[in-house]
This record gives C-alpha cells, structure tokens and sequence, in this order.
C-alpha cells in the first residue's frame, strides 16, 4: 500500500467514527432515559431568539409559552442597509388590539422606537429598535392563553407582512 493510499484510508476511517464517537459522547452525557422527567413550571423563563430581515419577515413567526411564564424575546437584525432605512422593533399587541391602527400610529414616532405613546393601551410589550447587526431584547409575562399577535411597528413593515404570533396555553 502506498503512502498515499494509506493516508486515504486513515482519513476515511476517521471522518466515519467522528460522527459516532460525537454521538456517543452526547449518549454519555444525556439524562437517563428511564429519569422521571419534570415537567416546566407555570412562571418559568422561555427565552426566544428572533431574527427580522430585509425580507420583512419574523423568523421563526410562531411562540408558544405557558401563561404565567416569563418571556424573553431577543430580537436580532439581519441587513446591510443604515438603521434608518431598515430597523425592526417587537410589539407584542393586547388580544383584540388593532394591529393596522397600531402599526399606523407608530409609523409616525421615531422618538419612541415607532411606537406611539397613544397605542400603549393595547401593547403588552415592545422593544427598542434594531438596526443592521443589532439585537435588542424584551421581556414580559405571559397573559392568559389565547393567541397574540406580535408585529415590527417601523414604517410599513407590518403592512409588508412583518407579523407573528405568541400562542399562550
């Protein structure tokens, strides 16, 4: 066998055990199949990372959490534009909250993140704005379960589509 092949060889063998050596490492450390498992406590924390792009979209564009459970949202900006062409914002709105009234009015308020001081009653929480590379983050307590949209507040992004949703169980 020649150097080469033998060097091809080892190679092979190598990148084909890398894979199950990894997992058997994971095996090695992963609770017991047979542990009691326990369940998630109402109140607990349920972090998110949600990213908003040029494509005006929230992903992923779906949260599920307990009521009672403390939500954090980070909120990371993926775009090359300036922050004053292209920022996002996370407005979680109350059930039964006009979105299109509310993105409207704060198409409106730069001074306050694109979020008018006079929506405030129909927004559980709201985050800063961020801009290309930037995340911000939020936090809240879950309301009662039901559905509730969440959507970006900077001018024309919730008409674009720029919308979500947070199911509460």
């Amino acid at each position: 066998m020649t150097r080469h092949s033998l060097c091809a060889a080892l190679c092979t063998v190598a990148l084909t055990l890398s894979p199950a050596l990894a997992l058997a490492q994971a095996a090695k450390t992963a609770p017991k199949a047979d542990a009691p498992k326990a369940k998630a406590a109402a109140g607990a924390v349920k972090n998110f990372t949600v990213t908003g792009t040029d494509n005006m979209r929230f992903a992923p564009a779906v949260l599920r959490v307990k009521a009672g459970d403390t939500v954090k949202v980070t909120l990371k900006a993926v775009s090359a534009l300036p922050k004053m062409a292209m920022a996002h914002n996370f407005v979680l709105l109350k059930a039964g909250a006009d979105a299109a009234a509310v993105a409207t009015a704060g198409s409106t308020a730069r001074d306050t993140n694109f979020v008018s001081p006079k929506s405030k009653a129909q927004i559980i929480a709201a985050s800063p704005l961020a801009g290309g590379g930037e995340t911000v983050t939020v936090e809240f307590t879950a309301p009662a379960a039901g559905k509730y949209q969440f959507i970006c507040t900077f001018p024309a992004h919730f008409q674009a589509g720029m919308v979500g949703q947070l199911i509460v169980e």
